[in-house]
């Protein structure tokens, strides 16, 4: 295996999306209410690319799909009347529970336009609740389900170390020189680390992402250590891997979903080269985005397939392969960090993934 490890990479490329262009404008939806229920929305709604948020409104300025909101870039209404005339409003959504508002509604809101109040809009919050629900249990699922095709690789991992503390602690029972039991013990000690970090990396890897509140990722140690985890699914001896990283690149999110994000990213790109070719890992801090490209020079994405390839349950490789669940799942957490996800590919050549951020301070906390 070889590593390139350049400080700076290589100009931008343009990312390419995936997803088609829409075909009709977007429904035009504003919001009432910034509570759990309206962030829930919120965070939904902004993830359909059919569905444009016009703005969100509160009576409480402390609350917190505000703050999303603006993490969004969606607008953040003071007066809900200034909301709910904006020009091709096309639904609002009451999340308040407040019966005055009702009235509000029925007076200002244009013609033309829905509204969705009432046990209506609590019936779509627990929809919400549990969309968010399965998307969580599938990315869990499809995690533990990936832990199979570890499994050469862990018994490879183990079974050296565990070999060397059989053979040393057999030659312990003759020995008599106490230096020499001194070195064969120290040894048994840095072996039993080594079965203890494997362990420790497939447990970290494998666990619920956590439920705390999203902070700074740094970029560069969590791809490294993506690369820890996938070596033990695709054997990585014969990659040249190129790491073009800026210094101190962050993003915003989940550190055990970016992790599992990079992870799915970088062994689908060597399983596609044969396990031979060039592994390209990038990540570059621009202005007002964040970009980091995972690369291959593999057999690339026939252009049919393109469109289809983060479907649920979507999948070329043979039965008992693959879940079909990856992409969908790498789709879905990149979303929900405000980002978005595109591939640019070449019968023949390989395929380059691009995740985009919004830009953040290049600080860890």
């Amino acid at each position: 295996m070889t590593i390139i490890s350049p400080t700076m990479s290589h100009p931008q490329a343009e990312n390419q999306g995936s997803e088609p262009a829409p075909t009709s404008p977007p429904m035009r939806v504003a919001i009432i209410g910034a509570g759990r229920g309206g962030m829930a929305l919120l965070d939904m709604l902004h993830q359909i690319s059919r569905i444009q948020i016009v703005g969100i409104t509160d009576q409480n300025p402390s609350a917190p799909g505000l703050t999303r909101a603006q993490e969004l870039h969606v607008p953040v209404y003071d007066r809900v009347t200034d909301l709910i005339t904006h020009q091709g409003l096309n639904l609002v959504i009451d999340v308040t529970g407040d019966p005055a508002m009702g009235s509000v509604l029925r007076e200002e809101v244009p013609a033309g336009a829905d509204v969705v109040n009432g046990q209506t809009a609590r019936l779509l919050w627990l929809l919400v609740q549990h969309e968010s629900t399965l998307q969580t249990q599938l990315l869990h699922a499809e995690k533990l389900a990936g832990i199979g095709s570890f499994a050469a690789g862990i018994a490879h991992d183990m079974n050296n170390p565990l070999q060397l503390i059989l053979g040393l602690a057999e030659n312990l029972t003759d020995e008599m020189d106490l230096e020499a039991v001194h070195l064969q013990a120290h040894d048994i000690i840095e072996a039993v680390k080594r079965t203890t970090a494997i362990c420790r990396d497939l447990t970290s890897y494998s666990r619920r992402a956590s439920l705390r509140q999203d902070c700074l990722i740094g970029v560069s140690g969590k791809l490294d250590e993506a690369l820890k985890i996938a070596r033990y699914a695709v054997a990585l001896q014969d990659i040249e891997i190129r790491k073009l990283y800026q210094p101190d690149v962050v993003v915003k999110g989940n550190p055990d979903e970016l992790l599992h994000v990079f992870v799915n990213l970088i062994t689908n790109a060597v399983q596609a080269m044969d396990h031979h070719g060039t592994l390209t890992l990038e990540a570059n801090a621009m202005a007002d985005a964040t970009q980091i490209r995972v690369s291959d020079t593999g057999s690339g994405i026939p252009p049919e397939l393109l469109g289809r390839i983060f479907e649920p349950f979507f999948t070329t490789k043979p039965p008992g392969k693959g879940t079909g669940l990856g992409l969908y799942n790498i789709k879905n957490v990149i979303h929900h960090m405000n980002g978005t996800i595109g591939v640019d590919s070449q019968i023949g050549r390989g395929s380059t993934f691009t995740l985009t951020f919004p830009g953040e301070r290049n600080t860890q906390s």
